[in-house]
């Protein structure tokens, strides 16, 4: 009789946070159902996308927890961070106030959800990148950003194409799995 391989199986919780408007919601459903929608849907309070994976022999269950950017959300998001075991901050690399924007306000959402999960992994996607000339992207000021605040990296992607989806969230799946 042949013994089956038991594997392992995790759950892991993963808050995605930006700004409203810098594609959250479109990075979620392109690595999960390879879909892009061009329509705009503001989201409201929190949406959750379930993905399946399978890395060095466990089985992982990622929870995507898409939580709404605009403001108007603000108190709820403490309820929808808890438990998380790991954050993507997603900003845009458009260059227009929203790119600025959401820029400038990575530190605050990691302090916000710092606050109430402590110390988790955090990852920062730049997103959009279709919409810029790569070569004149400031990979220096993103870089310095994330090293000061230890994050573990950021990669550049685009809901709207797929580049740099795969690597991006299978790294982030590999290292919280660790």
């Amino acid at each position: 009789m042949e013994e089956e391989s038991v594997k392992k199986k995790l759950k892991i919780k993963v808050a995605v946070v930006g700004d409203g408007g810098v594609g959250k919601t479109s990075l979620i459903q392109k690595f999960t159902q390879g879909k892009f929608q061009t329509d705009y849907i503001k989201t409201i309070g929190a949406q959750l996308t379930h993905y399946e994976t399978e890395i060095d022999g466990y089985k992982i269950e990622l929870m995507f927890w898409d939580i709404a950017g605009q403001d108007d959300f603000h108190f709820l998001r403490p309820s929808f961070y808890k438990a998380s075991k790991a954050v993507i901050i997603v900003y845009s690399l458009e260059e227009n106030s929203l790119g600025e924007r959401s820029f400038d306000n990575i530190t605050s959402w990691y302090e916000d959800v710092k606050q109430y999960c402590g110390e988790i992994p955090v990852v920062v996607f730049a997103n959009k990148v279709d919409l810029i000339n790569e070569q004149t992207l400031d990979k220096a000021k993103i870089q310095n950003l994330v090293e000061e605040r230890n994050f573990l990296g950021y990669y550049t992607t685009s809901a709207k194409t797929g580049q740099g989806l795969d690597h991006a969230f299978n790294a982030l799946s590999k290292e919280i799995q660790r």
